[in-house]
């Protein structure tokens, strides 16, 4: 179910919590405070949905508890993670790239550019939330997806943030646990929970909303993700190169033997 005036005052919501994180940012000189917004982007989306729904079914309220659930946790893991330290070299680049200035110019080049990508992906939820279809099979395969999204995101995230506590770890790749088998089990595993949530709209007649996980999916692979992270890291790690050589990027596999390692035929 589309609703265009649901779905316009969900971007009231998101544009109102992008201006707030921007005045938050602007004293404190640290456009960082983004990431942990972005999560929050949808829980009130979704809360804006739900409550705008006029016979949320069960589908809509467990959802909406997964959006919470997957919210809450990520939420709380950024805003840890970053606590107390400086902005982020991602947009310390940024700054120095749209300086002087960069504390009005990062109303739209940060702040406002995510509340509208969090509008624009929230498809599926505002989707799953309205509409009325009674539960079926497809949703079963959604839950499925969108929990197997979340374990990899979740285990990944608690993988990494304790190989980087441990001082010896420092400079080292981290090619451990599922990050043996991709290089990036936190991406894949939000993508997968993205492609979740569309299930969820598909079975609730939402088909339309499918421009939300392909969005998510370039997003992590070729523009705030993957190709992003991966730019200079090759410098500042210099195992990680024969990492890429063994693993895969972004889709689980098994590891593969580096290149050099190979030996060469025998002559004949």
């Amino acid at each position: 179910m589309f609703d265009l005036g649901i779905y316009g005052s969900g971007l009231i919501v998101a544009l109102a919590l992008a201006l707030g994180g921007w005045l938050l940012s602007t004293p404190l000189k640290n456009a960082g405070i983004a990431d942990s917004l972005w999560p929050v982007f949808f829980v009130l989306l979704s809360i804006t949905y739900v409550l705008s729904a006029p016979d949320p079914n069960g589908r809509a309220w467990l959802v909406f508890f997964l959006v919470c659930l997957w919210g809450a946790r990520l939420g709380t893991y950024i805003t840890r993670r970053n606590w107390g330290e400086s902005e982020d070299r991602r947009y310390r680049a940024m700054r120095a790239a749209n300086d002087p200035g960069f504390w009005w110019k990062s109303l739209y080049l940060v702040f406002g550019l995510q509340g509208l990508l969090a509008w624009v992906i929230s498809l599926p939820l505002l989707a799953a939330l309205l509409g009325q279809a009674p539960p079926g099979w497809l949703d079963g395969a959604a839950a499925s997806l969108w929990l197997l999204g979340l374990g990899f995101e979740a285990v990944g995230d608690r993988q990494l943030a304790r190989f980087k506590a441990q001082p010896q770890n420092a400079g080292r790749v981290m090619d451990r646990g599922l990050w043996r088998y991709t290089r990036h089990p936190n991406y894949f595993g939000e993508a997968c929970l993205w492609w979740g949530f569309f299930l969820f709209a598909l079975a609730a007649g939402g088909w339309w909303s499918i421009v939300s996980p392909v969005l998510m999916t370039w997003l992590l692979l070729r523009v705030s993700g993957v190709s992003l992270l991966e730019q200079d890291i090759g410098e500042r790690r210099p195992g990680y190169r024969e990492y890429i050589e063994c693993t895969n990027a972004f889709i689980p596999g098994p590891p593969r033997r580096p290149a050099h390692h190979e030996r060469p035929e025998t002559p004949k």
